[in-house]
């Protein structure tokens, strides 16, 4: 054997011991046991076709593949405007039928529905963290967010599982919030924005968003208070994957979304999307004045 098949049978044989983790990671993200192994074998193929030799943690590296395929599913699936194909789905008939029974019973079709509901960001953020124990410094990167926001993430989504819905005390707090920012904004009044910005307030742009003429990152409340300052005059405010944001509508179309979180009554961060391919997955509901 070469020394190139012995590392393609390592390879192979570390995969497949990591297979079953990783139909659970697909099931429970996908909902769907038609799905998981198209999930799972792209998993396969990025692993063969990529340089793992400095993969210290290969399960937590395939977790993360899986997840972000998974959450490129859900986001088509949507995108599609499909029904999702949920526990109803009939069984493969196939050798894995015991073991996709055993699966949906771990699970149950009651949370199954509920994950339904979720937006594809929110459920990844539950699934890894509450399910599979993966922190939120590994899962903001899936979802382009900050730990924070990938925290607030998940928080959501436990609250809508736990059958308790997002208040909407919340959204009508974080409202004026962010219609007391954007009015600053317009107005030039850099005393009203520091009103609004926390002290430690972060700003947090992605290329697309500073190839148009910003920072990718911007720390303190007199920083970010000068960045905004006499601008957002095309800005609304906005549910951003259905939290409190803002939206950049240019000609008619959505150019900039921005995601917001919150501490207390002021902003803690912000984070710039531009690029097209992730605007193109974002689901944006601008809000009446």
């Amino acid at each position: 054997m070469t020394q190139k098949n012995f590392e393609e049978d390592f390879l192979s044989q570390q995969f497949e011991a990591n297979r079953e983790h990783l139909r659970a990671v697909a099931y429970r993200m996908l909902g769907s046991r038609g799905e998981i192994d198209d999930a799972v074998q792209e998993a396969w193929l990025r692993l063969s076709r990529s340089d793992t030799s400095d993969v210290a943690n290969l399960r937590g590296w395939l977790t993360t593949v899986v997840a972000r395929i998974c959450l490129d599913m859900l986001r088509a699936r949507k995108s599609r405007r499909e029904d999702p194909m949920g526990p109803h789905v009939p069984e493969p008939v196939d050798e894995t039928r015991e073991r996709d029974a055993e699966m949906a019973d771990s699970v149950g079709a009651a949370l199954l529905i509920v994950l339904e509901t979720l937006q594809p960001a929110e459920r990844l953020a539950f699934v890894l963290h509450d399910m599979f124990a993966v922190p939120f410094e590994e899962i903001a990167p899936i979802v382009g967010r900050s730990v924070d926001a990938s925290r607030q993430l998940a928080s959501r989504a436990r609250r809508r599982v736990q059958g308790a819905p997002v208040p909407e005390t919340d959204l009508s707090r974080q409202r004026k919030i962010v219609d007391a920012f954007l009015a600053a904004s317009r107005e030039g009044n850099f005393e009203g924005l520091l009103a609004v910005l926390d002290p430690d307030v972060v700003f947090r742009a992605d290329q697309a968003a500073v190839r148009l003429g910003t920072l990718p990152e911007i720390r303190g409340a007199d920083a970010v208070a000068q960045l905004y300052k006499g601008r957002a005059q095309a800005a609304r405010a906005a549910l951003v994957d259905g939290e409190m944001g803002v939206a950049v509508i240019l000609g008619g179309q959505l150019r900039i979304a921005l995601r917001v979180t919150f501490s207390g009554d002021r902003i803690a961060a912000i984070e710039a999307v531009a690029d097209a391919e992730e605007i193109a997955a974002i689901e944006v509901e601008v809000l009446e004045r």
